[in-house]
């Protein structure tokens, strides 16, 4: 459950690093209060994981989830580039996400 809880709040972490380009430095209301309620659900779920998981595996995996995740939808939404040596980087994130996992199992 705390592998589940810890996902979710990766997600919540894209959400919110996503979210702080639409607030435009934090001049639009809705935005900025979507990230801000994204920002505060990602960490809380952060917190209920590492209850049961090592800090800086839990913490490694957040932040890894949300690197990939927020990489990902800059180049979806925001057309950054998608070359080959972004997406083995990113692929290199994964596979020490899932080694993580794996170790910690």
């Amino acid at each position: 459950m705390s592998w589940t809880i810890l996902l979710l709040a990766g997600l919540f972490e894209i959400g919110w690093a996503i979210g702080l380009k639409y607030t435009e430095g934090f001049t639009r209301p809705w935005p900025t209060l979507g990230t801000i309620a994204a920002m505060a659900i990602s960490l809380s779920l952060l917190g209920i994981a590492m209850k049961s998981l090592p800090v800086g595996t839990a913490y490694a995996v957040w932040v890894g989830v949300g690197a990939v995740g927020t990489a990902i939808l800059g180049i979806v939404l925001l057309g950054e580039p998608a070359n080959a040596g972004r997406l083995l980087s990113l692929g290199l994130i994964v596979a020490g996400i899932i080694g993580l996992k794996l170790a910690s199992a």
